[in-house]
């Protein structure tokens, strides 16, 4: 090829290249943003929108989830951990997670302490104290927590065949990492410690599909079975031993518009005492209603009134229409 030829392939290549940045230099909108910047800021001034603008420091979402992961490393020692632990060095290494986890949890508790003084114009509430005790109040219920959740696992080895062991249970059951993080936020919600109870259970949610509210009081030996869709509501009692199946919702019944002031301090979702079975797709409603122990709730049930002990709630066998294109 001529020496002529290829200088011209260049230069068309350098042509090609200008037009297309100069095209897209002519479609950009940076201009414009500005304006939209502007609105924006109106937008906040106003109220109008919601904003967290100010010195003190919000609860950082990415910690909490890191004290959740820290937690169960202590609760289920060599579970999740990335070396080797041996009965030589595991008082070593449950001393270090367990004081690495303290820290954080006084840091960010004190921050949603502080967060929520600013946010209500309160005085002085003494949040670094108030932290400090409540970090350790958590920490000295992990060995109850861990004991408790030992009998979730043995629930859930028990009630579903398909479970090998309890190493598949612990790694793998949506259930349990659910009911895992619900026991912990659950004892940092009795402590009246503001927003990191419910960050930590709805990043369980989102991990599992599983919605527990920490104000919901669960016994133990609770199993939840596949889980996806379950829903457990604030002020929701479950006794022990029960088992709930997919798509199970122990909610409240119809509010009105008010009702995040007038009901927030009343029951609203029910009770379910011990032993008691709720397979798939039942819905059961209502502070009031009560299932009594060892009932057994089949699947794609809607109950809003009370079952004695003992009683089995089923519906009628479904007529089926069988077409054959034969």
């Amino acid at each position: 090829m001529s020496a002529e030829k290829r200088a011209g392939e260049r230069l068309d290549i350098t042509i090609i290249e200008t037009c297309n940045h100069q095209k897209l230099s002519a479609a950009s909108k940076h201009h414009l943003l500005p304006e939209v910047v502007q609105k924006l800021m109106q937008s906040w001034s106003t109220k109008e929108c919601y904003d967290h603008i100010s010195p003190v420091a919000i609860p950082s979402h990415k910690a909490v989830i890191d004290i959740i992961k820290q937690a169960r490393r202590i609760l289920f020692p060599g579970y999740f951990t990335s070396a080797s632990l041996h009965a030589s060095n595991l008082e070593y290494y449950i001393g270090k997670e367990t004081t690495e986890l303290y820290d954080k949890l006084c840091e960010q508790i004190a921050m949603a302490i502080r967060h929520d003084c600013r946010r209500q114009d309160q005085p002085c509430t003494n949040c670094e104290q108030r932290a400090s005790n409540m970090a350790y109040q958590l920490i000295d219920t992990l060995p109850d927590i861990a004991s408790i959740l030992a009998q979730d696992i043995r629930a859930a080895l028990e009630g579903d065949p398909a479970a090998k062991s309890p190493d598949e249970v612990i790694f793998s059951y949506p259930g349990l990492l659910a009911i895992t993080v619900y026991r912990l936020a659950h004892e940092l919600h009795k402590l009246e410690t503001p927003i990191i109870p419910r960050i930590m259970t709805e990043w369980a949610h989102g991990e599992t599909g599983i919605d527990i509210n920490p104000g919901a009081e669960i016994g133990a030996g609770l199993f939840i079975d596949h889980g996806t869709g379950v829903v457990i509501g604030e002020t929701t009692v479950i006794g022990k031993n029960v088992r709930l199946y997919q798509g199970v919702t122990l909610g409240a019944l119809s509010l009105p518009r008010d009702a995040g002031e007038s009901l927030r301090n009343t029951k609203r979702h029910p009770t379910l005492e011990d032993d008691v079975i709720v397979y798939s797709n039942t819905t059961i409603l209502g502070g009031d209603t009560v299932i009594g122990a060892g009932s057994v709730i089949g699947g794609n049930i809607w109950l809003t009134e009370s079952v004695s002990t003992g009683t089995k709630v089923l519906l009628k066998r479904p007529e089926l229409i069988y077409q054959n294109s034969k």
